[in-house]
């Protein structure tokens, strides 16, 4: 196998990857790790911070109320966990995978209700993320992004577990106006045993002009508790 790249090595280069969601394993096979970061251009949408629920969900909240002009698309739940079952999601699809999945419908169902932001002339995809650690460990990665002609295109990417191993999406493939949205399959990158060193890498990739918080989650695989890093950049 060829070697892997770290995350700072896959996008560092880049300006403006929007929000990004990474899921694998650690080298030693132990945790199932989740990272998911937001950047922002605009005022409002740097006007962000992660906090925690009681329960462990992560949720956005304006780090200024003051200054908020428009929540629909900044304020939302981004990683929610049910009985060994953790979504992640870019939007507040996160409580609408939560919520079908509690009535017994699929991942893929689920995000058949829902499309990519209608946040014209970008568009920006949903990319969502679902880890099963009750038993039978896996995960997948989803992305809802614009057609031509305006219609919704929906992959789902479905991965087995592989030591070492983590997969990226983003939501941007760079700056520009409109901005470009990811394109291909999720991106393969390394993962490591130790999560503050993982936490550094993913901080350290994202542009130091952009980048706004980050959230890094590692889930033993054989009792369910976990141990987590929260990054806000202006807190």
């Amino acid at each position: 196998m060829d070697t892997l790249k770290t995350i700072k090595e896959e996008i560092g280069g880049i300006s403006y990857v929007g929000r990004g969601i990474a899921l694998g394993t650690s080298q030693n096979e132990k945790y199932s790790v989740i990272a998911y970061f937001i950047m922002g251009r605009s005022e409002n949408s740097r006007n962000r911070v992660f906090a925690k629920d009681e329960d462990g969900t992560i949720f956005t909240k304006p780090y200024d109320e003051s200054k908020v002009s428009d929540p629909s698309l900044i304020i939302y739940n981004a990683v929610r966990s049910m009985d060994g079952t953790i979504v992640v999601t870019n939007g507040n699809q996160t409580d609408t995978i939560c919520r079908e999945i509690m009535c017994g419908n699929t991942f893929e169902a689920a995000l058949m209700m829902r499309g990519y932001e209608p946040d014209a002339p970008n568009f920006t995809p949903r990319i969502s993320g679902i880890v099963h650690i009750d038993g039978n460990y896996r995960y997948k990665l989803s992305i809802l992004k614009r057609s031509y002609g305006g219609g919704c295109n929906r992959f789902t990417y479905a991965y087995s577990p592989t030591a070492g191993v983590g997969h990226l999406i983003h939501t941007y493939n760079g700056d520009g106006s409109p901005l470009p949205s990811f394109s291909g399959e999720p991106r393969i990158i390394s993962v490591p045993d130790d999560i503050d060193l993982f936490t550094s890498e993913v901080w350290d990739a994202l542009d130091g002009e952009n980048k706004i918080s980050l959230y890094v989650r590692y889930t033993s695989l054989s009792d369910g508790t976990y141990t987590d890093r929260l990054i806000n950049k202006y807190r």
